[in-house]
């Protein structure tokens, strides 16, 4: 049976000429101790799977033949996360389950209280680093379609170009509503559940009162994520699920 998973970015996707490349080649054949005949799975990040047989294998190639095409229907609902970064490791933890969870776009953000300082010449590297925690999160959990990885930007500039007509801020204020709530407010307005949202998730320490007030502002609406103070890793885990049940089941 097929166990091991492969990424092919959709620009190199051939079903007629399948073949890995570069880190996934070595992935293959170094790490995961693939071999001429044996069978894999391989995907675009666009929906489509493939089941296929390694015909030709070396550190810097690996040819496949096509056996069994798949196709999974992209995710009812389209949701962005911005997501300002915390310290340590913890946004490969937040890529990855949002990865998991089904984000459709990631937007790493650098609030007035994020801790962590990235010059602007490591800004592009860091995203690539963080795609990639995207991509073996992919690999690992079965899921076809990968999650956009942007390069962080301010909370400012992010939510001013926020143009999902759902968007909610997790905020810790008298006036946040439980996703319930706004939901309801939501269905009062519309005829339908929305296809796409953004959810904006602050540092340790929340975002300051004038980020609040910007996001506000532009259109987003105050989430509660209940009385307990959640840490920022949990906090975007928590409205990802709870956001995702809503609006993809």
């Amino acid at each position: 049976m097929a166990t091991h998973r492969f990424y092919i970015p959709a620009s190199d996707w051939n079903l007629e000429n399948l073949a890995l490349s570069a880190e996934e080649a070595h992935h293959c054949i170094d790490v995961m101790r693939c071999r001429e005949g044996d069978r894999v799975i391989v995907f675009n990040g666009e929906g489509t799977e493939v089941e296929a047989e390694i015909t030709g294998a070396s550190k810097k190639l690996v040819e496949l033949r096509s056996l069994l095409v798949g196709q999974t229907n992209r995710p009812p609902a389209a949701l962005t996360l911005g997501q300002a970064i915390p310290k340590g490791k913890n946004m490969d933890l937040i890529i990855q389950k949002a990865t998991e969870l089904g984000a459709s776009t990631i937007v790493p953000l650098l609030s007035e209280r994020t801790v962590v300082q990235i010059d602007k010449d490591d800004l592009e590297k860091k995203r690539q680093k963080w795609q990639r925690v995207a991509i073996e999160a992919c690999k690992q959990c079965g899921q076809n379609w990968l999650p956009t990885v942007e390069t962080p930007l301010s909370v400012e500039a992010f939510v001013k170009r926020a143009g999902d007509p759902f968007r909610v801020v997790a905020a810790i204020s008298p006036e946040s509503k439980t996703l319930k709530t706004i939901l309801q407010e939501w269905d009062g307005e519309n005829e339908s559940r929305p296809a796409a949202a953004t959810l904006l998730i602050g540092p340790e320490g929340d975002f300051t009162p004038a980020e609040i007030s910007t996001s506000l502002s532009a259109g987003f609406s105050p989430l509660s994520l209940g009385p307990i103070i959640l840490r920022s890793e949990t906090a975007a885990i928590y409205a990802l699920s709870v956001v995702g049940y809503e609006l993809m089941t």
